[in-house]
């Protein structure tokens, strides 16, 4: 008889401080045969999974993949209609569960989203395996990993290995029903909120510490160990940095080297926490460090990576602080986008093609700072293309599936070429401008509302990147200040000092 494994997808990055709803429409849920059709070939976790089931001639239930972009808090119907569909695939008994997780939702009434939804599936099934593939940044929660056998991370910002963390988690749950290994998991809470933009992988601490994780999975009786970045946009009493250690309890010393690597991982952490933590610059100095960029040798444009605002990070994608003061300095052969305005693309759509007029761009999601709301940007142009805005990925993030900004405009001024799109999307792929017509590599500037997603794509093309933050805030800043962060566990880093200072 075929094993019968349960295979779900429930995936968001709630930033507490963002304006943009999360209603279940925002997951685009696939439910049943579907969740199977759309994520069979896909290079997720749950894309693993499924490869990994069939390859075996497992039997698969797949209740639903639903996957939203970052936003507010999980409104309480659409979290209960997933974690329902979830449950009672597996009250209908399974052998071993496979979950793609983010690990850093919250949902109204269930503060820690992944949390609560593992504690429900453990009462339904308290001796089935459950595995789960995480995003590098989770914020682990004791009750996440009080209630799976086998939890592990993505190791890569940008996050290229997904699938790769998928098919890591599918081989040791299919060895635990092989009775070949018995996982034993710890971790470890880490009293530091980091900056999205010190867990990039390929640099400075992060890129230290997740080496090192690597190179100690290769220990005797080492079956996996996570570095957790968390997600700092959160106000979470858990929100932040954690380890994850797993070994095998065949192994005699288990829990002895399993204990030791997550010690001494935390150890290192703490010891690197100023690593961890990033300073915003003014916006206008940033600008000024581009255009001295753009005036040295190299091809290509500089990119402005506009992380005040990235829809990654639950940001708005319509706020135009930094186009306005590029605009404003006097920037030249500019692209920039998408920036989302269902309203200003309608309007276009009514105008046409090559037709002069007036525009009235974004501002218009709710962002406040200091109690201040700010107006759009009058801007005049022409429309020189209409898209439909559904955009093949090519990779590496995400390959394969479709990128949906809704209907889409390419506007024109005399400075600047802009994308304008219907909904929120992270320029994560080429096609975001150059299937708007925007010949990237002759730009002297390209503006996007990323952090860094964008980076395997664009940085190749480009003359090298800035990273500029709002002086007037925006819902994903990586200045702290602008926050009111209530409910996270004090004392942390860098809001307080280290506890041990």
């Amino acid at each position: 008889m075929s094993l019968r494994l349960v295979i779900a997808r429930f995936q968001h990055e709630t930033n507490t401080f963002s304006p943009i709803a999360t209603p279940l429409e925002s997951f685009y849920p696939q439910w049943g045969s579907d969740a199977l059709t759309n994520q069979t070939g896909a290079r997720t976790a749950m894309g693993a999974f499924i490869d990994a089931a069939q390859s075996m001639g497992a039997s698969i239930q797949t209740p639903v993949a639903a996957y939203a972009n970052p936003s507010a808090t999980v409104d309480a119907n659409a979290y209960q209609s997933v974690c329902d569909a979830i449950c009672l695939a597996v009250a209908k008994g399974c052998d071993a569960i496979l979950l793609d997780l983010h690990g850093a939702m919250v949902a109204s009434g269930a503060e820690d989203g992944e949390g609560s939804l593992l504690e429900r599936i453990r009462r339904i099934a308290p001796h089935t395996p459950i595995g789960v593939a995480l995003d590098l940044h989770a914020n682990l929660t004791s009750k996440m990993v009080a209630n799976s056998d086998v939890m592990i991370s993505f190791k890569t910002y940008p996050h290229i290995d997904m699938y790769q963390t998928g098919e890591h988690v599918a081989r040791l749950v299919l060895a635990m029903l092989k009775k070949k290994i018995k996982p034993y998991m710890t971790y470890r809470q880490l009293p530091i909120l980091s900056h999205t933009l010190r867990s990039n992988t390929n640099e400075g601490a992060m890129q230290e510490i997740v080496n090192q994780a690597i190179a100690l999975e290769k220990k005797p009786g080492v079956l996996g160990i996570s570095i957790l970045a968390g997600f700092s946009l959160a106000d979470f009493y858990d929100a932040g940095m954690s380890v994850v250690v797993i070994s095998d309890e065949h192994y005699s010393k288990a829990r002895t080297v399993a204990e030791e690597c997550a010690q001494q991982l935390a150890e290192q952490i703490i010891d690197r926490a100023d690593g961890f933590v990033y300073t915003s610059a003014p916006s206008q100095a940033s600008l000024e460090d581009a255009l001295r960029l753009q005036q040295k040798p190299g091809s290509g444009p500089v990119l402005l990576l506009d992380h005040s605002d990235n829809v990654m990070s639950g940001g708005t994608c319509d706020t135009t602080d930094i186009l306005e003061l590029a605009l404003a300095r006097g920037f030249n052969n500019l692209a920039a986008g998408p920036i989302t305005d269902p309203t200003t693309v309608n309007q276009l759509l009514k105008i046409g093609l090559e037709k002069k007029c007036s525009i009235a761009l974004g501002n218009r999601s709710g962002w406040v700072y200091h109690d201040q709301t700010k107006n759009p940007l009058v801007l005049e142009g022409v429309v020189k293309k209409i898209h439909s805005g559904d955009i093949l990925v090519r990779g590496p993030i995400f390959t394969g599936s479709i990128l949906r900004m809704g209907p889409s405009v390419l506007f024109e001024t005399e400075q600047a070429q802009i994308v304008i799109s219907s909904e929120r999307v992270e320029p994560y792929d080429l096609g975001v401008m150059s299937e708007l017509g925007i010949e990237i590599q002759n730009k002297s500037f390209v503006l996007l509302k990323s952090r860094m997603y964008c980076r395997p794509v664009f940085a190749p093309l480009s003359k090298g990147l800035i990273e500029c933050d709002s002086d007037q805030g925006g819902p994903t800043s990586s200045n702290y200040d602008r926050f009111d962060f209530i409910k996270i566990r004090r004392p942390i880093f860098p809001l307080d000092q280290l506890p041990s200072e």
